[in-house]
């Protein structure tokens, strides 16, 4: 038994990496398209616990419901994400098991894929895939850079990153080599984690890119373990209604005037920005406001740069001209998170979304409610940079370094 569940473990580490989850990209083969099911196990989230009858309600990735049944022989272990064997392996019982946790049921499937008698249950609990992935969050902030693609060097496989940061532009080069993990975002998909298998030849200018390892001392250069790419489309909105049951808002492209359809579905951050920072005039001290001190390509900072939160006006610790007081990526992304229902007409909201089939038609990955006065802030301050051009607040992005496609694990 421990044998298999040793071979077995294997699936369901890769099936949950809490990083980039390539459940579809290296599972066995599966049953009806659904990467979750094969012959002999199902990986999903528990979404109901029946203790009565003794049965786990699994939710694969796909969406699919599959109703495992226990007995009285069948074995519990809990493991840690990212654990690669059952060295480490706690035996636990079927009251451990909690919804929202991450499992393997082994067993023979059904025909119909709707059940599997478990011999077996691999936990890994919800509260031990947060802390994982808090800490890679963290990672990749620390250790991270993000930009947009504006060159390619196929020759020498590099590329050379633009990222902006409230009108401070700073160019970065990125040689990747063979051994530098290259994941992309598909059409129409939203969560980092389901980024594909990539290749540099599928990059285009234009792209946003997300990289985690190591800053040269001078800035200019970043060396990559990890890349993760995307076709984003950002756009600025008024919104003109909102259906929480169907999960859309309608919007009218204050751009270009046209109506469209954000598609908002679990995995999608809805974030709002706080009227109170704006009031304040946070985001527009030279040297204020959250994340001071940090690069403007959400990196760490290059050597003799300030510390967080120094002062960085003109003449002051980093002052001076293409250094910013903080970092509006990191900003946007440590605001706070807010439902569908919490949106409301009339209100103007940022989405960013990959690009997909249908150009009136938007999946969410990142959605900012309350935009109006973000906007007319970063007109302001981009007005007073004599070599950008100034948004149309309206129509609201521009030159404005807001690249939010892209998220954290």
């Amino acid at each position: 038994m421990m044998k298999n569940c040793a071979l077995l473990i294997l699936v369901l580490l890769v099936g949950v990496s809490v990083t980039w989850g390539q459940a579809a990209a290296t599972a066995p083969a599966a049953q009806g398209g659904d990467t979750g099911i094969t012959p002999n196990r199902v990986i999903g989230e528990v979404k109901a616990i029946d203790a009565t009858a003794k049965q786990l309600i699994v939710k694969t990735d796909a969406g699919s419901l599959v109703t495992a049944t226990l007995s009285d022989t069948t074995q519990y272990m809990r493991v840690a994400p990212g654990e690669t064997n059952l060295a480490n392996a706690t035996k636990i019982t079927f009251t451990d098991v909690a919804e929202g946790d991450r499992v393997m049921a082994m067993g023979k499937v059904s025909d119909d894929k709707k059940s599997v008698p478990t011999r077996a249950v691999i936990v890994m609990t919800k509260a031990d895939i947060a802390k994982k992935q808090e800490a890679e969050r963290a990672e990749w902030r620390r250790r991270g850079i993000l930009g947009v693609v504006s060159a390619l060097n196929p020759t020498t496989r590099e590329i050379t990153i633009s990222s902006r940061a409230m009108g401070a532009m700073q160019s970065v080069i990125i040689p990747v080599s063979d051994k530098v993990e290259m994941r992309r975002y598909a059409p129409d998909s939203i969560k980092f984690g389901d980024a594909k298998m990539s290749t540099f030849a599928e990059l285009q200018v234009g792209d946003q890119l997300r990289a985690l390892g190591e800053r040269a001392p001078d800035g200019t250069r970043f060396t990559p373990e990890k890349v993760v790419t995307g076709a984003f489309r950002t756009v600025a909105g008024t919104v003109t209604a909102v259906d929480p049951a169907t999960g859309e808002i309608k919007i009218t492209d204050s751009e270009k005037k046209q109506p469209l359809t954000i598609v908002v579905k679990n995995d999608a951050v809805l974030r709002r920005f706080p009227a109170d920072m704006a009031a304040g005039g946070m985001m527009m001290r030279p040297g204020g406001g959250a994340g001071g001190g940090a690069n403007p390509s959400g990196g760490q900072p290059p050597a003799g740069a300030a510390p967080a939160g120094a002062a960085q006006g003109p003449g002051g610790p980093g002052g001076g001209p293409g250094r910013v007081g903080f970092n509006i990526q990191e900003m946007l992304e440590r605001l706070p998170v807010v439902t569908l229902a919490e949106v409301k007409p009339g209100e103007m909201i940022i989405v960013s979304s990959t690009k997909g089939a249908d150009p009136t038609r938007l999946t969410a990955i990142s959605l900012l409610a309350g935009v109006e006065p973000l906007l007319t802030m970063i007109a302001a301050r981009q007005q007073q940079q004599p070599s950008g051009a100034a948004p149309n607040p309206a129509g609201g992005l521009g030159n404005s370094g807001i690249q939010f496609g892209i998220g954290l694990p």
